[in-house]
């Protein structure tokens, strides 16, 4: 086994065994009291937010360790800060995606360059295993206030600005050869976070469209494996807009009908869930990219 198989086995092992009790990774941190005050990207030292399977690792182990403080980093990049990691805390190993470029011949015996795709991982510790950080890596960020299921103005402007065709029905779902996401009234839901949790769902749907991001999983039937993995993208998409957005995400009730399905699809699969977020992180980023710049 390649290092580049280990990783994704590593991963795909953790989130198996959270599945087989019954849990979903990527919810735990809105599961938790210590991180449902506030809802956030883990974040780099430099403050960019990790993106793709690892914003789904990390979360796990802030749940998991009661993290609350949203940074990471290095070793080396905490010394260079002048602090250290403190004696005995064990890191958080993530990946990164990198190109290997080879010169090889093509069949005309003409020199080319290559690039070939691979995986490294890397440990990274949580500011809370870090003595001597700058104070404001130590400093939690206000909450969001979500208590009503009032509508709320900036949230509503992000998904307006997708020009996603939204209709008011009686269940949520996303019809693919309409090309609209039907909702139910946000007076309907208990909460503002559990109506914008469906309808973050719905939508990173919405972007598989052929006209959009062009996601096939060659789904056939509901509940087939390729059922699973949209599902599965459609979940982590849900979780890393409400991070972004700010409101909790809720699990919705027939989630405990797809877990057999995800199960069954990641232990066919040992990559799955690593391309599953970066699926998700694609969609995140597409419907970022619809929204209007802010003038100032």
């Amino acid at each position: 086994m390649n290092q580049t198989d280990d990783i994704y086995t590593r991963i795909t092992n953790k989130i198996l065994a959270d599945l087989e009790k019954g849990e979903l990774t990527w919810r735990k941190p809105w599961n938790s009291a210590h991180l449902s005050e506030n809802v956030q990207r883990p974040l780099r030292w430099n403050n960019i937010p990790y993106t793709g399977i690892n914003t789904v690792v990390l979360w796990s182990t802030a749940a998991e360790k009661s993290y609350d403080l949203p940074h990471w980093m290095t070793f080396n990049q905490a010394v260079d800060l002048k602090a250290s990691v403190r004696k005995g805390e064990k890191g958080t190993q993530i990946i990164y995606a990198d190109q290997l470029l080879k010169e090889e011949e093509d069949k005309h015996g003409e020199k080319q360059i290559i690039q070939i795709p691979f995986l490294k991982s890397y440990t990274v510790f949580n500011a809370h295993q870090i003595e001597g950080l700058p104070e404001h890596f130590y400093t939690m960020a206000e909450p969001v206030p979500v208590n009503t299921p009032q509508r709320m103005e900036g949230i509503e402007t992000f998904f307006a600005q997708t020009k996603a065709d939204i209709r008011k029905g009686y269940k949520a779902a996303y019809y693919m050869g309409e090309d609209y996401v039907d909702m139910p009234p946000i007076e309907s839901f208990a909460t503002a976070q559990d109506y914008y949790a469906v309808l973050a769902h719905e939508i990173t749907h919405w972007t598989k469209h052929p006209t959009r991001l062009n996601r096939d999983f060659s789904r056939k039937v509901w509940g087939d494996e390729g059922y699973a993995k949209e599902e599965l993208v459609a979940e982590i998409g849900a979780c890393f807009l409400a991070a972004d957005l700010g409101f909790e995400p809720m699990p919705e009730e027939k989630h405990a009908a797809y877990i057999q399905s995800w199960l069954q699809a990641l232990q066919d699969d040992k990559k799955l869930i690593v391309f599953a977020a970066s699926y998700a992180q694609k969609a995140t980023e597409y419907l970022h990219s619809l929204q209007s710049p802010v003038l100032v």
